[in-house]
């Protein structure tokens, strides 16, 4: 095969091959032709005419996200770091102006970001900064809508993804917390403890208002055992009188007998002389014999004052 024949073949294979050009899902080619805009073409096998017509570049049209962190201070003198995340894709009908009108398009919005956030944080203080955190993010959004609208470039969403205060302010925060947190438990041990006493004194008093009905109980019960012993003691011609001061007496030495029988017992009943339960039964005698003279000549002198 002459040698001119296979220089040929080699030659239309190389035009051949640089003829057609690939592009992948979701991505737009641009073509340019003598340095000059041409054509954009979209995602498949694309043709081109060689050595005139040459890929100047290619574009995703996926939905891209740019990671931007920013130190700025609040209100309240606090300095933080915000991570502010922006997602945004190419517009398919604004290949031109995306690829043409900018050439770091990643500069560009991170300095939007920049001026968005340096302009609103400081407005606010670093608490108000965790509550409006979605604040920031639509002001951001808004901001970068109406600035790369007009290069190609559609925002997405903005999302404040982290903000950093300095670390002795974090130390702080976190004290703060701490001691609202123990605050708070110590208002409920109070509030236990007073619950605890409170209930105590009610068991208390219904223990002491049971016991002093079981005393007044046992009281009446004796009264009762008393005015029967009295009625027998009557029967027998004993008189009231009498009969009262013996059963004192009679009880005085039921207590003796009752100490008597206990071996460890410190108590000692006063008075406690063989003599005096003779002297205990005169004594009553004779002093209801004497309140009973005394209620007499009263009720007269009333009477006689009535007359």
């Amino acid at each position: 095969m002459p040698p001119i024949f296979i220089i040929t073949i080699i030659f239309l294979a190389l035009i051949l091959f640089a003829s057609f050009f690939m592009v992948k899902q979701q991505t737009a080619a641009i073509i340019e032709r003598f340095g000059r805009f041409n054509a954009i073409r979209q995602s498949g096998l694309r043709l081109k005419i060689p050595f005139i017509d040459r890929v100047a570049g290619r574009l995703s049209l996926k939905i891209q996200q740019l990671d931007v962190i920013i130190e700025t201070k609040t209100l309240d003198d606090v300095f933080v770091k915000l991570k502010v995340s922006v997602q945004y894709k190419v517009i398919s009908d604004k290949v031109y102006d995306a690829f043409y009108k900018l050439d770091y398009p990643h500069e560009q919005i991170t300095s939007y970001v920049f001026d968005v956030v340096r302009a609103e944080v400081p407005k606010m203080k670093l608490d108000d900064v965790f509550v409006k955190k979605d604040d920031i993010a639509i002001a951001v959004k808004s901001e970068l809508n109406d600035a790369m609208l007009d290069y190609g470039f559609d925002i997405i969403r903005t999302l404040v993804t982290d903000i950093d205060p300095d670390p002795q302010v974090k130390i702080a925060m976190n004290r703060i917390n701490a001691a609202d947190r123990e605050k708070t438990a110590a208002q409920y041990e109070g509030d236990a403890q007073r619950i605890l006493i409170v209930e105590k004194a009610k068991a208390e008093a219904e223990s002491k208002r049971l016991q002093g009905q079981g005393i007044a109980d046992q009281r009446r019960e004796i009264a009762r055992g008393l005015e029967e012993s009295v009625e027998v003691l009557n029967k027998v011609g004993i008189n009231s009188q009498e009969a009262s001061a013996l059963i004192v007496v009679t009880q005085h030495y039921d207590t003796l007998q009752s100490i008597g029988q206990e071996t460890n017992s410190n108590l000692i009943l006063l008075p406690n002389s063989p003599q005096a339960g003779s002297q205990m039964l005169n004594d009553m005698v004779a002093s209801f014999t004497a309140s009973n003279q005394i209620g007499e000549a009263m009720k007269n002198a009333k009477k006689e004052k009535e007359d």
